[in-house]
Parts: structure tokens; sequence; C-alpha cells
């Protein structure tokens, strides 16, 4: 893995501390509780979305494909590229992507967590005698994968 060497890193005289970044594999964007979860409870100081094509490539795995390692390289690259020993992984997405990136981290010392939610299906029942569901989901706490 690459060694970020700007916002997060403090050289002090003996020894390097590194504050931990929160990246995210994830299909939507965060929101203003998932975020300050992550500043609170994971200790994090920088939160780092993958660019706009990756996100485009992790939203959208063909169901097709009898594998997805090839269609996630650039995801995993990615991330070896911009994370660090301890940084935490944010993986939500499709089941066998998620999986490979999981594995991933824990390979390269990373620490990769999901947001856990409580949900909420309310009804609303139309003019026209329909009945339309909406779902709610409130994050709770990120969770680590095997814990």
């Amino acid at each position: 893995m690459m060694n970020r060497k700007k916002a997060g890193v403090i050289n002090c005289s003996s020894f390097i501390v590194h504050h931990s970044s929160l990246l995210t594999l994830f299909n939507h964007k965060l929101t203003d509780k998932q975020k300050n979860d992550a500043y609170s409870s994971l200790g994090v100081e920088n939160i780092i979305d993958m660019p706009d094509d990756l996100k485009a490539l992790w939203r959208q795995v063909p169901s097709n494909l009898t594998g997805v390692e090839n269609h996630i390289a650039p995801v995993r690259n990615w991330l070896a590229s911009n994370s660090n020993s301890g940084d935490y992984v944010l993986i939500q997405g499709d089941f066998g992507a998620s999986y490979i990136m999981v594995k991933f981290a824990f390979q390269n010392s990373l620490v990769p967590v999901y947001s856990t939610t409580a949900r909420e299906a309310v009804e609303v029942h139309e003019k026209d005698g329909s009945v339309k569901r909406i779902h709610k989901f409130n994050h709770v706490i990120y969770r680590q994968y095997g814990k």
C-alpha cells in the first residue's frame, strides 16, 4: 500500500502517529449521521470517497458475470493506493464484490466495516386506491466485519 504522507500523518520526533481515514466502497452518499458517527465512534479524521467512475463501477456489477474479481480490480487498486494500515473501509454492495474486498482489507491490515440500519416500512394509501410502501433506513452504528 502506498503511504499517504498528506493530512492524517504527524511526525513526532522518533515515531509517526497515523490518524486513520474511512474509505468508502458504498452504493450511496453517506448521510450526515453516518459521517458524524464515523468521526465520533471510529475516530477517523478523513472520509475518502472513490472517484465517480469507480463509484459507477461498484454500483453496477453486471449480474451475468460468473466472477467479479476482474470487474472490481480498479476498485481494489484504488483502495491499495489510497489507504494506510489501520484505515477503516466501509464496504457494502454486491455480495461477491463485498466479500472479495473484505478479504482484501483484512489481508492489507485495513479494518472493514459496514453500516447497520434500523428499517421502517410505511404504507401510504393513494387517492387512486393503490398502496405505496416506503422503506426508511436509518444508520445505527458501524460494525466491523468478522465480529
